[in-house]
């Protein structure tokens, strides 16, 4: 039977998240079913529940960044039992017979693959539904297992905001020595530069402000530059190898192209609106500079980037927030005002439904 579910849905774009009931489908043979211990809050989440995208179905729950406690798994199950603590991130399943999928790149299923929320179920066409809910039903291939020794409120935004860092990193080939600027210090931002540090490269922050920097200088940045002071950007013009960019609103991207060296790599992360003001091509064709992009990651990064946090001790600074207060984050986080992730305690759900 269907297992009811305490969540926190959008009703409309125009409406505050509220309190809802949602029944989760039977597992599946392969399924494993998670009780939600953390969810962590992504703009994403914030854009869906506004509907800024302009495809987003309601009623939505949102929430990707999820982690929490094995209760019973299929009879296909093969890496999961009962008990075990895992996390299940941006997508929840592909069409695992394509190239990509093959590579373990599910994030770029030519088929397309299912988000964890506000897709299509392949299997039932049902509409997927996020954690902000206290319970979620997964197919296996899609779980990742938390390591031991991290802290699990922290590991939550790692599922989305780690990954999404960490997998370009690892793509366009940063190593020890290079020099990597990173471009915004928000959620994203703030888990590139203590990735980027770990493995090897020197970290120059660039940010608009200046009360920024001693921010970006405590979570281990090496340099920061205020990018709106041209004798600072001068002072860096064509002295790094990769430029990750944070930024998820459209910004000038020429400036950064002309501190990269020859051979250098401009990586979006942030950006899914088109490059405006339009990029000059003479800032690519004389440098043979290259502007790429990636998304998250697929499943066995994204159990790698776990492990390697576990490893190196690295964490997401979050702030630590009951269900209830969903929509006053909602409007702090597109203040810009978290540091620098909301992370939901899903007991003070189940809490409201007792």
């Amino acid at each position: 039977m269907p297992t009811e579910t305490q969540a926190y849905a959008a009703h409309a774009a125009d409406k505050p998240l509220e309190h809802w009931h949602l029944e989760r489908r039977d597992p599946r043979p392969d399924d494993v079913s998670i009780e939600i211990l953390y969810c962590g809050v992504c703009h994403s989440d914030l854009h869906f529940a506004r509907n800024d995208w302009g495809f987003t179905e309601f009623p939505i729950v949102p929430g990707h960044e999820i982690v929490g406690r094995v209760t019973h798994v299929g009879p296909e199950v093969q890496h999961y039992a009962e008990g075990d603590l895992v996390g299940v991130g941006c997508m929840v399943d592909s069409c695992r017979e394509c190239d990509a999928c093959h590579d373990g790149l599910e994030q770029y299923c030519l088929n397309g693959f299912t988000m964890t929320y506000g897709s299509e179920d392949r299997h039932d066409g049902t509409m997927t539904q996020g954690g902000y809910s206290t319970f979620v039903v997964v197919s296996e291939r899609f779980v990742v297992k938390m390591p031991d020794g991290i802290d699990l409120k922290s590991a939550a935004p790692i599922m989305c905001a780690g990954i999404t860092t960490y997998s370009p990193l690892k793509h366009y080939g940063v190593k020890p020595g290079d020099k990597v600027g990173v471009i915004g210090m928000g959620g994203l931002g703030h888990m590139g530069v203590k990735l980027a540090k770990a493995l090897g490269a020197e970290v120059t922050v660039f940010t608009r402000s200046e009360s920024k920097v001693a921010e970006a200088k405590s979570n281990g940045a090496d340099h920061v530059v205020v990018s709106t002071d041209d004798d600072q950007m001068n002072a860096v013009a064509e002295t790094f190898d990769f430029m990750l960019d944070t930024v998820p609103v459209q910004h000038p991207i020429d400036p950064y192209l002309g501190a990269l060296k020859y051979d250098g790599t401009h990586i979006l992360v942030g950006l899914m609106d088109p490059i405006e003001p339009a990029i000059t091509g003479m800032n690519l064709v004389f440098k043979r500079r290259v502007v790429g992009g990636s998304l998250i990651g697929g499943m066995p990064e994204t159990q790698e980037v776990l492990d390697f946090c576990a490893q190196k001790g690295i964490t997401c600074d979050v702030e630590m927030i009951d269900m209830d207060y969903i929509n006053e984050a909602f409007e702090r986080m597109k203040d810009g005002d978290v540091r620098y992730r909301f992370v939901i305690d899903m007991a003070s759900l189940k809490d409201k439904a007792a």
